[in-house]
């Protein structure tokens, strides 16, 4: 796809950004402390990627989808666990808000996220739904002005340094995904409570944890749309969301492809640089051609959604190719690079930790077969 200079100037900031900020010494201490950063992350609301497809009246930078995917891509490129954070912000915290929001709930709740204020996570999964997300068990019951919300949310992105969260629940539990209706929960409430963070293989920096409710007083008020229309809310979340995941993969996959042609150059081998021989130079051009696939699913995904040229297969499609792509990509960097590819002091060891998440989050390789193969059958 051939870009804007608009376009293209947002790419370069992002690139210089990444390159300049996530420097190795901020991504080592990132994993061993296992907390990113607070002066970065302030850096990037300043400089707008937080809110980068919010819209300005609500403390964003107004983008669209395909200036959303280039921020995604090129600080992923070089720090995954930062891209999970321009995720969080720009999908899964603001798409059920702009998708349902009150006017007061944006201005309270979105305007603060898209500065950099307040943080919010998407809570949908549970121990017993994952992949069958309709068969959530957290139950939201009337109780005169207010809903009293029970149960357990698992896999949590961001929950335990999140301020809100949006809750997926059962209002109605016998009228299935058509009884699910959504609430901002403010995490600070009488009677919810955090899990430990789980010891994650990747993405360490962005805590990944249980969201627990024991009898949570909201306000009718705080419902998210209307009620029994919390299914369609966080489906339509995920779509956007499957494109960030795309550019993210891709991100990655083009890091791995980049240290790997570099050290291909450095590294020889019986008197030669090892990129001479045709078995390295075969994987280069795989991972090249890869890359540059997943590069047009996503930037189209995004440039159709941005034409309101809606295709129900294209951010699934996207999201399915580039994040199996992305993890075949990392694996022959580590290959390329020998016994030092299995050692931490390379990107690509943390690169292919980091990207195994991405066939598995926001919806599995397997889940996108299914949506991807269910348009095509009905």
């Amino acid at each position: 796809m051939i870009l804007s200079k608009e376009h293209e100037m947002i790419r370069k900031v992002a690139r210089e950004f990444a390159e300049t900020e996530f420097t190795r010494e901020v991504l080592d201490e990132t994993e061993e402390t296992g907390i990113f950063p607070q002066n970065v992350l302030e850096k990037m609301a300043r400089v707008g990627f937080l809110g980068v497809k919010i819209p300005k009246q609500y403390g964003g930078q107004g983008g669209d989808n395909l200036a959303y995917i280039l921020v995604m891509e090129e600080i992923s490129r070089v720090s995954a666990v930062a891209g999970v954070y321009v995720s969080m912000v720009n999908s899964l915290s603001s798409g059920p808000l702009m998708l349902a929001g009150s006017e007061e709930q944006l201005d309270k709740y979105l305007a603060p996220a898209a500065r950099g204020e307040k943080k919010i996570c998407f809570a949908l999964t549970e121990p017993g739904a994952g992949s069958d997300a309709g068969g959530i068990q957290t139950t939201a019951v009337h109780d005169g002005d207010d809903f009293i919300i029970n149960g357990t949310k698992c896999f949590i992105t961001a929950a335990k340094i999140s301020d809100y969260a949006i809750v997926y629940t059962k209002t109605d539990p016998e009228k299935g995904i058509r009884g699910i209706s959504a609430f901002i929960v403010d995490l600070k409430l009488p009677g919810v409570s955090f899990g430990k963070a789980e010891h994650k293989m990747g993405i360490i920096g962005c805590p990944t944890g249980d969201l627990i409710f024991e009898d949570v007083r909201v306000s009718a008020s705080d419902m998210l749309g209307k009620q029994g229309k919390g299914w369609t809310n966080a489906m339509k979340t995920l779509d956007v969301g499957r494109m960030g995941i795309g550019a993210q993969s891709l991100g990655v996959a083009q890091g791995c492809l980049d240290e790997s042609v570099k050290y291909a150059k450095e590294r020889k081998q019986f008197g030669k640089p090892i990129a001479s021989f045709q078995a390295i130079s075969f994987m280069l051009a795989d991972m090249a051609t890869k890359v540059a696939a997943s590069r047009e699913l996503v930037y189209n995904a995004a440039a159709l959604k941005d034409a309101g040229r809606e295709d129900p297969n294209a951010a699934s499609i996207a999201k399915y190719f580039a994040s199996e792509a992305c993890n075949e990509v990392a694996a022959m960097a580590v290959q390329i690079h020998g016994g030092y590819g299995y050692i931490r002091e390379y990107p690509v060891e943390r690169k292919y930790r980091d990207c195994r998440v991405f066939t598995i989050y926001e919806g599995t390789s397997q889940v996108q077969q299914m949506v991807i193969a269910g348009n095509l059958l009905k």
